[in-house]
């Protein structure tokens, strides 16, 4: 089966991958040509991607990348992993998918499938891929094509959670598109979810991170209302998930990050407007999440003052500029914005990032590009006026930390197992 897979980011680069180990034979389609040839020649740009792994299915001749839609002629199947942010507005942003539709539609041939993987609200494969692949192919979903919509389901970083492992939930514009999906899926994925329909299968995806993004915002005004208590959240929550049912921990933070956390959920509350229906419950999440990071510089300003040191002037080290843990992923990292509004405020900053030696270019941060993650020793850490963690990276050494910064600023529970002096680290 040749299998062409449109992006190859966090999600597409990964799936194509796993087809190719598979047997099968993939084409990676990307319209940055730096990309393709970095993958042609068996270089990884994604820390948790061995470039062996890569450089093993493209020896085997099983995965190749381009920039030539018009491959799309010699394949089976296309899967669609494109971006979908929010626009400047807040509003959904699907012109990637669009796009992606407009560019490989007058290659499609009678019986190519397409499946759209990227996270969106409910109708997009049907009412708005659609008509575009319909009018450039001059071809009927359906009828002389399978459409499909299967929502990606990664964790970068996690070893837990390998491609093949992670069941796929796949919903089709009709029954016969559905199984067809579901053909191509049990090539790689050991376990395969069908749904009723496309809309189905989109809700669904909106679902599992709205979920996440709710039960953040609690624990997040939680951690608020209990430190104006004296309680510490963390050791509530760790109590607190010791009941055996009822009870799932999250975990509070600086704000939310990644590619589906931060902007899924408007994807519903923009289309459910659609409707006359109002999403009140969602938009108050987004709200306690996208209040944190003030929080933290708060917090900031207190552990400063508590030194006698105003914010204005101060140097400060973001510590961690990935959006979570263990990864080299900046997408809507919350560390953007502490940089932004402590600088904002006077303070000098910079950062620290094991996995992110320079920023690169970022849709949101480009007066960020350039800037290079300072040296971790006692002297570059002691200059700082304060430590703020926003990302606690495993690898990042922490008792030295200790021994080396006068004030810490922790939003992640990172310290909580070193031992410290007494006023030296602030939670947030």
């Amino acid at each position: 089966m040749n299998i062409a897979i449109v992006g190859l980011g966090y999600v597409g680069l990964p799936l194509g991958l796993q087809f190719a180990r598979c047997g099968q034979n993939v084409i990676g389609l990307d319209i940055d040509k730096a990309k393709v040839k970095k993958l042609n020649q068996g270089q990884s740009y994604i820390k948790h991607i061995p470039s062996t792994v890569i450089q093993s299915e493209v020896a085997a001749g099983r995965f190749a990348a381009t920039d030539d839609f018009g491959k799309v002629k010699e394949v089976e199947s296309v899967i669609i992993c494109v971006p979908t942010p929010l626009s400047k507005n807040r509003e959904p942003d699907i012109s990637y998918i669009l796009n992606t539709g407009q560019a490989i539609a007058p290659y499609l041939r009678r019986g190519t499938l397409v499946v759209l993987e990227s996270t969106t609200y409910p109708g997009t494969t049907t009412e708005d891929l659609r008509p575009v692949l319909e009018k450039g192919s001059r071809l009927r979903a359906g009828v002389d094509f399978p459409l499909a919509f299967s929502p990606e389901r990664a964790d970068p970083g996690n070893p837990q959670c390998a491609v093949a492992d992670i069941p796929k939930v796949i919903g089709g514009f009709t029954p016969a598109c559905r199984d067809r999906a579901m053909a191509l899926y049990c090539q790689a994925i050991k376990t395969v979810i069908p749904v009723s329909n496309c809309r189905t299968a989109e809700a669904t995806k909106l679902l599992e991170n709205i979920f996440r993004c709710v039960n953040i915002a609690l624990v997040n005004e939680l951690k608020v209302v209990y430190a104006a208590m004296g309680i510490d959240i963390w050791e509530v929550i760790s109590a607190a998930k010791t009941k055996p049912f009822g009870f799932m921990p999250f975990y509070p933070g600086p704000g939310l990050g990644g590619h589906c956390i931060p902007l899924d959920p408007f994807y519903l509350t923009w289309k459910a407007r659609e409707y006359g229906q109002n999403t009140r419950f969602i938009e108050m999440a987004g709200e306690v999440n996208g209040r944190m990071p003030q929080y933290v510089v708060q917090r900031t300003i207190e552990a400063l003052n508590s030194q006698r040191k105003p914010l204005n002037g101060s140097k400060i080290l973001i510590l961690g500029l990935a959006y979570k843990a263990n990864v080299d992923d900046t997408r809507e990292s919350p560390a953007f914005h502490l940089l932004e509004m402590l600088k904002a405020s006077g303070a000098q900053m910079s950062y620290h990032d094991p996995f992110i030696p320079v920023i690169g270019p970022t849709r949101e941060h480009a007066n960020w590009k350039g800037v290079r993650s300072v040296v971790w020793n006692r002297k570059s850490i002691a200059s700082f006026d304060a430590v703020v963690i926003c990302t606690a990276h495993d690898v990042v050494n922490y008792a030295e930390l200790a021994a080396w910064a006068g004030c810490i600023v922790d939003s992640r529970n990172a310290m909580a197992k070193v031992k410290t002096k007494r006023g030296q680290v602030w939670k947030a």
